[in-house]
Order: C-alpha cells, then structure tokens, then sequence
C-alpha cells in the first residue's frame, strides 16, 4: 500500500509499505478514505525529530470502511463506516472507566515512561503505524473506532477522530460561565473549532487571537470579536486590548491552542533546532531531559486571563525544563487544565451536533482536500501558512 513515511527533518515521502494484517484478536483494518493533516504532525515534521525514526508511518485522524475483524471485536463488521480516535485504549482498564482514555493503563507506553499508545506519533507513544495510508490496522477495536452512519460525507464525521474532542475538551476544561468571555490563543484548526464549540455552549463572549489573515476572517464571519497580533507591537498591548473589553479585568477563560510552536523565545528555537540535529543517540535523551518550549502563547495566556480564572491548554508542549512564573500563577489563584483530549469521552455528547444543520460548521471545515500522493506539499503548505491553509484533508 501507498503511506506517508517521515524520514527526516521536513521531509515526509509517499511510499509502498507493507500491507497491515490482523495481528491480535482485537485488531480490525479499515481501508482509509479520509485523514486528516493535523498541527500535532508538523511537531514531527520539525519539533520532534528526536523521537522519530526513518520510515514511520505518519497520521492520527483517519476514517473509513472496515475490511477485516478479528475475533474478539464483535460490534464491527466488514463495510461498517467508522471514524478512529487518535489514541489507542481498551475501554476496560480503570483509567478508561474513569473518562480518560488517554491514560489508558492497557495501551501506556510504560517503557517511555507516557500514556496511552498514539497512532503515527513517535516512539514515545509506541510508533504505532499511523493513519495517513490506505490501508490502517486499528488495535482494541472492541472499544475505539466510532461507528458512523453512510451517507453524509466524510468530513461531518472524520473531525471525531482529534479536531472536535480535542477543541471539546478545551472548552470544558476552560469552564467557561454560561454567557461569560473566553480568549481563545491561535485560531489553526483546534482554537477555531474550539471558538465554534464555546459559542453553541452558550459563551457570551468569544475573542479570537492570531496573525494569519485568513485564520481570522474565517473566524471572525462566525462572530468571534478576533485580534490580529500585527497590530500590537507587543503582547502587553493585546492583553491591554482585550482586558478593555472585559471591564478591565480580562476573560474568564483562556484557551491556549498554540502550544510550543507559538512566535517568540528565540532561545528556546534554539535549543529545539540544536538537538534536532545531534546524532540520534544524542538526541533523543537530550530532548528527554533538557528540552524547552517556546512558551509565548502560554505566557500570554497567564498574563490575560482574569484573576481567579481558569487556563485550558490544547496545543501541545513538550518540554522539561520549562521555566514557569509560578508567581503569578499563584498570586492571581489561576487554574490550569491539560492534555490530551479523551476522544471517547467526549465522543457521544459531540455526535447530535453533526447534523445537516450543521452548527459546528464541519461540512466546510476543510480548507483543502488533496489526494495522499500530495502529502509533501500538503506539510510544507501547511507548516508555512500558504494559500489560506487551516484544514487539510487527504483522500487515499
């Protein structure tokens, strides 16, 4: 089968890799006609190099049409149209009865010392073959892959796979009061469908904040109140911005959707850059121990948000020797929420809003669907910001 293999800085390649198979009892393949091209693979693509190796099949958000069960599914059936959460879990353990599957204590990949087991997301997470192929074998299908109607096309439902839990969790770990302000960091795929999700939950408020232009109009034509980082010279002056807006005291909540590739901290591109390109014996433990982020958005976010607020981060970091202003976390009684989203948890609650009404705006979410044989230039568009990029969506 044809599948997008990373092998080195920047450069992802389509090639022919071994067909997947049924290898366990709980494993079913799908043929994948949809996936999706998300901001946590250009982590990959640059950040996290360290923890890649040549040949690694790339992707986390695909859907499709199963071809094979095995035994011990017994829910699935071949023909069966699902959509696959970016996690692996076994809905069984107690941390998957307890609402997070990420953490899934069958999957955890203890070895490296990190949580449930991710599709196409390096060795820390298991290097399990990702969904970016034609083909892709679903470990623990008994409980993971969500069974979607036929009919409507794909991208009303392929968004249940990462974008919809991911901005979902954000919304609920920001605890936003019913008709109260949230500041949403970075409007890429995650912070606009969380502006969207906060919206239909009743925020009364929803701010927006980026640099690309077409990122904030498109946000903007759905009534966020957006801020366009180039029209401050500093960030004291967003904040200064939207604080005026909220009687001077700042939103009730700040949604960080940036993560460690925010603008900002030279440095710590730096250090990120440098460990990129050490040996890999070298790399990979030093990335372990000593890497840092660009803490920008997260910055900002603090510095934003209303005292006795509440923070939710979505965009990924990865850093261990972050330097953190506990001080003022402390002194303004911030609370701050994180992690990976919880796919399954979320999963039921998302689905009545997938309707031919369409509240969320999934039908036209994506900004550009390419065929799998243009994934290079899918990453490159995409880690750029090229041609109005938000959402890219690939077709085996």
């Amino acid at each position: 089968m044809r599948a997008v293999t990373w092998q080195g800085k920047r450069d992802v390649r389509v090639e022919d890799v071994p067909d997947p198979r049924i290898e366990e009892p709980t494993d079913v393949v799908i043929r994948v006609t949809s996936t999706g091209l998300c901001g946590s693979d250009l982590h990959l693509y640059e950040v996290l190099t360290p923890f890649m190796t040549p040949g690694d099949i790339l992707g986390h958000e695909p859907m499709g049409i199963v071809e094979e069960v095995g035994a011990a599914v017994p829910d699935l059936q071949v023909g069966d149209r699902v959509v696959v959460p970016f996690q692996i879990a076994c809905g069984n353990c107690w941390m998957c009865l307890t609402g997070l599957p990420t953490q899934c204590e069958t999957t955890q990949v203890s070895a490296e010392g990190m949580g449930a087991a991710l599709f196409g997301y390096t060795r820390l997470y298991g290097a399990v073959p990702g969904g970016q192929a034609e083909y892709l074998r679903v470990p623990q299908a008994q409980y993971g892959p969500i069974k979607v109607p036929q009919g409507p096309p794909d991208d009303r439902f392929l968004y249940l796979s990462d974008v919809l839990p991911t901005a979902w969790q954000a919304v609920a770990y920001a605890g936003i009061p019913k008709g109260g302000s949230v500041a949403v960091l970075g409007l890429g795929p995650i912070g606009d469908m969380a502006c969207r999700v906060a919206q239909v939950q009743g925020a009364g408020r929803v701010f927006g904040v980026d640099l690309v232009p077409e990122r904030l109009n498109r946000a903007k034509e759905r009534g966020v109140e957006t801020f366009d980082l180039r029209s401050f010279d500093d960030d004291k002056e967003l904040v200064a911005a939207i604080r005026d807006q909220t009687d001077g005291r700042g939103p009730d909540a700040v949604i960080d959707a940036v993560g460690t590739e925010a603008h900002g901290s030279a440095a710590a591109r730096m250090v990120q850059n440098a460990s990129s390109m050490l040996p890999r014996k070298l790399s990979g433990p030093m990335a372990e121990r000593f890497s840092v982020d660009r803490l920008a958005a997260l910055y900002t976010a603090i510095e934003l948000v209303r005292r006795g607020g509440t923070i939710s981060l979505s965009g990924v970091y990865g850093g261990m020797a972050d330097p953190m202003p506990m001080l003022t976390l402390f002194d303004k009684q911030i609370q701050m929420r994180m992690g990976q989203a919880n796919v399954r948890r979320w999963s039921d609650e998302i689905i009545p809003y997938l309707t031919d009404e369409d509240p969320l705006g999934v039908d036209d979410f994506a900004t550009h669907h390419v065929p799998l044989s243009e994934a290079p230039h899918a990453y490159e568009m995409f880690q750029r910001k090229q041609d109005g990029a938000v959402k890219v969506v690939m077709k085996p």
